[in-house]
């Protein structure tokens, strides 16, 4: 593109010049000089040729005399950006007082201030002297607010101060950087305001301040706190609205809009969310939560399409523990324990070498155990919990034979003509 231009350039000159010199040919023009009693008579175009001639004169004598001063500060910006080089290297390195030494030395170069400041900080944090630190980082003033915004927030990050994180970032006048636009959106979600935070991805998919698949977990993880954190079921259900089809499908941004719907007594929208997500994708955590959600705002027919979908879970899944924990939460939650009790012991079954599953299992376990007043029993079973999660073996319960009652997997349920569970075996 610059060959063009410069080909463009000298045509142009050269269609100029040729223009200029068939008018001269044809009149050559005259000029008289007169000054103090002299005269002097020449055509135009030699008046021309005399006039471009001591107007290069000129603009070379004008290069020799800034010459000395091109040089002297060639010599200074070299000598600059050869200290800033060796200020990162000895930085990179772990020489951190020769590399602040170096770079307070390439700051002085107003060209590498910016970037030699925050290095010789970073230096002087790094071998425990804040106070230099934070003298390099006033010394960027007014000049570089966005690079010192950075850097101080920088600080507040790894010291936990999300708060100042945002308020540093946000007394920055005009558009912040891609740095900085980051820095903000994750102190946002580490200060609890995941909501926020999830507001910032289209400028920081614009800015490309990260790259595609980083940007697409924080989306996740951000939709995810911002259910969470939502205030009340308005909040959450706006937020929820804005949320994109594939996030509203994924497990983990579900559970926790079902979560803090139930929270707020939303459980009918909590347990249909779960049911279009399982629709899309099996997934044991959902539908462990499902079978927990409340039934005392359910009529029958509700409690009974709830049944249906867990059994149909069940039968799909059937060496799923969190299939198997949630129909066990669902029949405690109708009252019918020995149905739980059957499943419970399925799911640690099933757990194998699961701590997670298993330790839920044992501690659900517990919780109907207790309910049915055998506190000792109970004990057992939040300890098994607790051994399990530390890879330990669980104890066996008393009256129980561990290893054949527990893998009993004949006794499975029926429904009698009305409807009621019962077991077989």
């Amino acid at each position: 593109m610059n060959v063009f231009r410069h080909l463009l350039f000298w045509i142009v000159l050269a269609l100029a010049g040729a223009l200029i010199a068939q008018l001269l040919v044809q009149d050559p023009g005259f000029v008289l000089v007169r000054y103090r009693g002299t005269r002097y008579e020449t055509t135009l175009a030699a008046a021309l040729l005399l006039f471009a001639i001591a107007g290069f004169l000129v603009w070379l004598l004008w290069k020799l005399l800034l010459l000395p001063f091109r040089l002297w500060r060639q010599r200074r910006e070299r000598s600059a950006r050869l200290r800033l080089g060796d200020g990162l290297d000895a930085l990179h390195h772990g020489h951190y007082a020769r590399a602040e030494k170096l770079l307070a030395l390439a700051a002085q170069d107003r060209r590498f201030e910016a970037p030699a400041r925050t290095a010789a900080a970073r230096a002087a944090q790094a071998r425990g002297d804040d106070t230099a630190a934070a003298s390099h980082l006033d010394a960027l003033g007014e000049r570089h607010p966005a690079a010192r915004a950075i850097a101080l927030a920088r600080t507040a990050q790894r010291e936990g101060r999300y708060t100042d994180v945002v308020d540093t970032l946000d007394a920055v006048s005009g558009p912040l950087p891609p740095r900085a636009l980051l820095l903000r959106a994750e102190a946002l979600a580490a200060d609890g305001r995941a909501g926020e935070a999830y507001g910032m991805l289209g400028a920081l998919r614009q800015q490309h301040a990260l790259p595609a698949a980083a940007l697409a977990e924080r989306e996740r993880q951000w939709a995810e706190g911002g259910l969470r954190g939502a205030a009340d079921a308005h909040a959450l259900a706006d937020h929820w609205d804005a949320l994109p089809p594939a996030l509203r499908d994924d497990a983990a941004v579900v559970l926790a809009y079902a979560e803090r719907a139930a929270d707020l007594r939303w459980d009918e929208a909590a347990a249909s969310s779960i049911e279009r997500a399982l629709e899309a994708h099996w997934d044991q955590t959902l539908a462990a939560f499902y079978g927990g959600l409340s039934l005392t705002r359910l009529d029958a027919t509700a409690i009974e399409r709830r049944r249906a979908n867990v059994d149909a879970w069940l039968q799909r899944h059937p060496a799923s523990p969190g299939a198997l924990l949630g129909s066990a939460r669902l029949a405690r939650a109708q009252g019918q324990w020995p149905v739980a009790e059957r499943y419970l012991h399925r799911a640690i079954a099933q757990s194998g070498d699961d701590r997670v599953w298993a330790s839920r299992a044992w501690e659900e376990l517990g919780h109907g155990v207790v309910q049915h007043g055998d506190d000792a029993g109970a004990r057992l079973c939040y300890a098994n919990a607790l051994r399990v999660q530390r890879g330990e073996p669980a104890e066996a319960l008393p009256g129980r034979d561990l290893r054949q009652r527990i893998l009993d997997e004949a006794a499975i349920e029926e429904r009698d003509a009305h409807g009621v569970p019962r077991l077989r075996g």
